[in-house]
């Protein structure tokens, strides 16, 4: 039996493994609040947690937002084995959803909150991780396949 959405699945587990390889340098290599700046000023590796969701909305809301990325995550699995076949950007962008609703939700079940570190200074933006990028990325890939299948004018019909 041949697997359905294969890239899907690839692109999920490999976004979820480089999401918790990263983490895990993060944790073994810094200390909570440390700072590496790799262009000073503009982008550097600090290590921060955070239990709420992205740019810590919902700061403190641990409990919901794990059920929040179960959900999703069980959602997703579900759509990716029963749903249609989907096209290339549906692959890719709900792949790198499930992958990184599943990296943090990892954290927020084993930690109680996510482990962040990616700051980007030059736009005073908050401190995040691989799975916030996967989960950005992937919407916006999601708009580019709802863009490619809507109907053009001539293609509308009367």
């Amino acid at each position: 039996m041949r697997l359905k959405n294969r890239r899907f699945w690839i692109i999920a587990f490999s976004s979820f493994l480089i999401d918790q390889l990263t983490k895990l340098l993060v944790v073994q290599t810094f200390e909570l609040g440390e700072t590496l700046p790799l262009l000073p000023g503009i982008f550097h590796f600090t290590y921060v947690t955070n239990t709420g969701a992205a740019f810590s909305i919902l700061s403190g809301k641990v409990e919901w937002l794990r059920w929040l990325s179960l959900a999703v995550s069980i959602g997703l699995i579900s759509i990716g084995l029963f749903g249609p076949k989907f096209s290339f950007w549906e692959e890719l962008g709900y792949g790198l959803i499930l992958g990184g609703a599943v990296g943090n939700g990892v954290d927020r079940f084993a930690l109680g909150y996510v482990v962040d570190f990616l700051d980007f200074r030059l736009i005073n933006f908050a401190v995040f991780n691989l799975a916030d990028s996967c989960i950005s990325i992937g919407v916006l890939c999601l708009f580019i396949a709802s863009w490619q299948n809507t109907p053009n004018s001539s293609q509308k019909t009367r």
